[in-house]
This record gives C-alpha cells, sequence and structure tokens, in this order.
C-alpha cells in the first residue's frame, strides 16, 4: 500500500533539486522516496551544518575553554547561544 504526500516548498529550492536530481541521473520523486526510505530506517539524519569563520572559531574555543573552567557565558535557551555566535 502507498500513499501520497503533499507538501509546499520554494519554487527555486525545488528547481534546483529537481535539476540536479536528473543530472545525476535520477528522477525527482525516485530521490524523494529513497530519502524518506532511509530517514525511516534511521540511515539518514537532519543535520545543521554552519560556515564558521576562523576569527569565529576563535572565539568560540575561547568561550569553550572558559566553560571547561566554570566561567563563560551561560545561555538560557538556544535562541541565545545562537544570537551569541552570529553576533561575534
Amino acid at each position: 500500500m502507498t500513499s501520497q504526500v503533499i507538501f509546499k516548498i520554494d519554487t527555486k529550492i525545488k528547481e534546483k533539486a529537481m535539476k540536479r536530481a536528473k543530472a545525476e541521473g535520477v528522477p525527482f520523486a525516485s530521490f524523494l522516496k529513497m530519502a524518506t526510505e532511509k530517514y525511516a530506517e534511521g540511515e539518514l539524519g537532519v543535520g545543521l551544518v554552519m560556515e564558521i569563520l576562523p576569527q569565529k572559531m576563535k572565539l568560540l574555543e575561547r568561550e569553550s575553554r572558559l566553560l571547561d573552567k566554570g566561567k563563560g557565558r551561560h545561555f538560557t535557551s538556544l535562541k541565545d547561544a545562537q544570537a551569541f555566535i552570529d553576533n561575534i
């Protein structure tokens, strides 16, 4: 038995994804099915990829060392921590 999944996505993102799937010789619908199966089986996860500039990385490493010593900033939420990283 199969069921249909309908969701909204930005047109530009859909076009880029379809173009990439076509270039790799895979129908876009097949890619979505494969990705969904792998996610359901635990073989595909959702992660966050963030580019961190070298100067930001140095500051984050410094903050990490301070936290190891019981000092440094303490955030009350992930939103506060993200704001700190965005503003370095």
